[in-house]
């Protein structure tokens, strides 16, 4: 069965940008989305930065931030793929979102209403609260019963999600899947990688010498994968392909990662199962990097031995430095940036880089760089050792 997954829809939101256009533009002028969180009180906190999506109404709405950020990321994307008007029976269309926290700002509201008002809180406020709701969420809004599933890998969810949608396609399962993930901050996230001493006090300064921690984010990107032959019945307009995934685990540590990065490298293996394309044609990779002093050597470690000598050439950098640490939407806002390089021929660069570090000495991009690019790789590292791997390549 000789069946290909394409993409042919895309819609985003972060903090540096609301729709296709406009996040990409920030990308490549280096804008860091990182500021003050305004949605919670962080005094007290030893970090109080974050990449905040900001002008998203959520008062009187029965949804979770959560739910509203990935609400709008359909939205583009089905106008981006004219999915109002696609001939696909709906239980052809499968859904596989990626998600970490869902709804839990609104269960922290609830939690500070009962308390204050001695246990008269809104009880509606939890409904919105699992993180498979938007999933479920969305199936409702766009009208499809196939196949339906949410990863909660952590950090790598919505990697994960992409690869396993576009799994479905080739096995014959669905012939488009609505892909991605969605994520909104909260005060129990924050205040938990603030407890492991895990952020940053300024923005958050990937492979960096001088690195200290990350920088959570909010932000949601949907994407339509759909059976290439399909899509070229249609006249769709395609953005790439997904030829490879992979995913792995470290058995390691419940936050850390393995130091060597083992775990890394055997999901970047696996993505490279299809015989179709080699290692040598990956030419630039969007990295996990944290920012974290821990994940970035790993990850380093990781690409190094994958690649041998050839990683010295192969450009990687990190829009965390811009958009934050995404969490459940991490991947697949990251892999929007990938799939962008390719279209656009620019690779986003990795800000707030500004010292060398003698053990990350990979090329981090730290500017805006116009480059031709076929085959790129989008990497995700979660807690737990959840690791995946993204290969996407150009129609052209």
């Amino acid at each position: 069965m000789n069946r290909r997954a394409v993409i042919t829809g895309i819609g985003v939101i972060s903090a540096i940008g609301r729709g296709l256009n406009e996040y990409w533009d920030a990308l490549c002028r280096g804008v860091c989305g990182i500021g003050e969180v305004t949605i919670f009180d962080t005094s007290g906190y030893r970090g109080r930065l974050a990449a905040e999506v900001h002008g998203i109404d959520t008062e009187g709405k029965r949804l979770s931030r959560c739910d509203i950020l990935g609400l709008i990321a359909w939205d583009e994307a089905a106008m981006d793929s004219n999915f109002g008007h696609i001939d696909i029976s709906p239980d052809r269309i499968g859904i596989c979102m990626g998600s970490g926290a869902g709804g839990l700002l609104n269960a922290e509201i609830f939690r500070r209403e009962t308390i204050k008002k001695h246990g008269k809180g809104r009880p509606g406020l939890l409904v919105p609260f699992p993180t498979y709701t938007f999933t479920d969420l969305l199936a409702t809004k766009a009208g499809v019963y196939g196949p339906r599933t949410t990863i909660s890998t952590a950090c790598s969810s919505s990697t994960t999600a992409i690869g396993l949608s576009a799994e479905w396609i080739k096995n014959g399962l669905c012939e488009m899947v609505i892909s991605g993930g969605s994520e909104s901050l909260s005060e129990t996230t924050f205040s938990g990688f603030n407890s492991l001493r895990a952020v940053d006090e300024v923005p958050c300064r990937p492979f960096d010498r001088e690195r200290k921690g990350i920088s959570l984010g909010e932000g949601a990107a949907i994407i339509i994968v759909e059976e290439y032959s399909h899509a070229l019945k249609r006249g769709a307009k395609i953005y790439a392909e997904i030829p490879g995934y992979g995913i792995s685990g470290d058995a390691y540590h419940v936050t850390a990662p393995e130091s060597e990065g083992m775990g890394i490298v055997r999901a970047i293996e696996m993505a490279f199962r299809d015989l179709s394309y080699h290692k040598e044609d990956i030419q630039y990779i969007n990295a996990h990097g944290t920012g974290t002093p821990a994940n970035d050597l790993a990850e380093t470690r990781a690409i190094k031995h994958f690649f041998g000598k050839r990683a010295y050439n192969i450009p990687l950098s990190s829009t965390k430095s811009m958009i934050g640490h995404c969490l459940g939407a991490a991947g697949a806002l990251e892999a929007v940036a990938t799939i962008l390089s390719i279209v656009k021929g620019i690779l986003p660069p990795t800000v707030n880089y500004k010292i060398p570090d003698p053990e990350c000495d990979l090329d981090y991009v730290p500017e805006p760089r116009k480059m031709y690019v076929t085959t790129a790789m989008s990497l995700s590292v979660a807690f737990g050792g959840n690791n995946a791997a993204l290969v996407l390549r150009g129609m052209n």
